[in-house]
């Protein structure tokens, strides 16, 4: 592989190196050098399911403060529905966050670098 294509070689190297920060683990061989995270598609699902699971929250929670012992659907139920929602409201928000960050991140390095 030397003899074959050396600006090839120094091309991937570079990229290789550029994302040893924050790697958590080393490359197996089998993913390409070029492989990169869909950071645009979780903001999107991100920013989607943040207000979906803030408003069904808020929605499930007023819902089991109106209902009563002797209805259909109790108070117990709906209330562990409205902390699940909440659970998933947080995880969502803190996804958006850490997203925005990495973006951030990388745009920032990319324009140093020019």
């Amino acid at each position: 592989m030397s003899g074959t294509n050396p600006g090839r070689h120094e091309e991937r190297a570079a990229r290789r190196d550029s994302g040893t920060i924050g790697r958590r683990s080393p490359r197996t061989g089998t993913e390409p050098v070029t492989a990169q995270s869909p950071l645009g598609l979780r903001l999107l699902l991100s920013g989607v399911f943040v207000p979906v699971f803030a408003t069904a929250t808020a929605y499930f929670a007023v819902w089991a403060a109106d209902s009563g012992p002797g209805d259909s659907s109790g108070p117990g139920p709906l209330t562990a529905i409205a902390v699940v929602c909440g659970v998933l409201a947080l995880f969502a928000m803190v996804d958006l966050v850490v997203v925005a960050r990495r973006l951030r991140r990388e745009r920032g390095t990319a324009s140093t670098t020019r």
